[in-house]
């Protein structure tokens, strides 16, 4: 199947979409004249393997430890992509699979996808709608989700942000505010253990903007995280009734992000490991992954991904660009 694209726009913003991996390829600031996300130059090279830039992740965004978890008493293998575990769906994960178009109006546009019983060993039928829609200032990312079968969902955009005007400035300059005072701590896997840790005097705590270069500063001359060099952290989002996630902005354009969603944790992931032939390099945007906990159906304490059978789930992120 071709790579196609597709427009939507209003007064203050225009967004291009494209059908494989249901992508964020633009998200264009008309004021200030700024694309605000990273993508890969050819519209073809989303077809293939690439870091997940601006796709769809699925059917299971971030980690699943050990490439397998259990629903009832009946264990399901999935396919390994990434040492002993699962990341992003697997091999062939959402983010390089063609969707179908169901819907394009001005300001929306509706992809669907439909992933068969087993496919990368995940159980049940499974249907998805993304919708992206701009109202005012907003874009809006909707999930829909129904399976015949009872089965682990966790979808989310893996949009790289850099809100500079030129791109290779990288994200030194952009400050981010997080409403989270508890993050997920890891192993060297990168997979939760399960226990939540405060943000309180650490380099984790965002509860008021920081300067994102100085925090990727202090791994460094602290050679703390030294295998990994920055964020992927997931961070456990304080409930609210405005659902609000976090801010990202940047002082050289004035540009700012506010993040808002129903799912429990945001990812923050700052591309230490990006570099895409000679385009993209480590540290030239920042993902915030609105998201339900890497390793869930492995972890009893967590919020459940763990959705029945033909019962219709919705999750949604609402990005408002000022």
């Amino acid at each position: 199947m071709k790579v196609e694209s597709s427009t939507i726009q209003n007064n203050f913003l225009r967004v291009q979409t494209l059908n494989y991996g249901a992508s964020l390829f633009e998200v264009y600031h008309k004021k200030k004249k700024v694309n605000l996300i990273l993508n890969l130059g050819s519209k073809e090279n989303y077809r293939y393997k690439h870091p997940n830039v601006g796709s769809t992740c699925g059917r299971y965004a971030g980690r699943i430890s050990n490439s397998k978890f259990k629903i009832g008493n009946k264990k399901f293998i999935l396919n390994t992509n990434e040492g002993k575990n699962t990341l992003h769906g697997g091999k062939i994960g959402f983010s390089i699979l063609p969707w179908k178009k169901l819907n394009h109006t001005k300001d929306k546009i509706v992809y669907q996808i439909h992933s068969t019983d087993k496919d990368q060993g995940f159980p049940g039928n499974l249907i998805v709608n993304c919708t992206y829609q701009l109202r005012n200032k907003f874009l809006i990312i909707k999930y829909e989700y129904t399976s015949n079968k009872s089965t682990h969902v966790n979808l989310t955009n893996h949009s790289y942000w850099n809100l500079e005007q030129n791109k290779k400035n990288m994200i030194y300059n952009h400050e981010l505010k997080l409403n989270s005072s508890k993050y997920l701590r890891i192993n060297k896997n990168l997979i939760p253990t399960g226990r939540f840790e405060n943000v309180k005097k650490s380099i984790y705590d965002f509860l008021n903007f920081e300067n994102i270069g100085k925090k990727l500063n202090y791994f460094k001359t602290k050679n703390l995280n030294n295998k990994f060099k920055g964020f992927d952290t997931t961070f456990v989002v304080k409930r609210n009734n405005r659902n609000y996630v976090g801010t990202l902005k940047n002082n050289n354009t004035n540009i700012q992000v506010d993040f808002f969603s129903n799912l429990p944790g945001v990812q923050l992931y700052s591309a230490q490991n990006l570099n895409y032939k000679k385009k993209l390099f480590p540290y030239q945007g920042i993902c915030l992954e609105t998201q339900y906990f890497p390793d869930a159906p492995n972890k009893k304490n967590f919020p459940s991904t763990l959705i029945k059978p033909n019962k219709r789930y919705t999750c949604f992120t609402k990005i408002k660009i000022n």
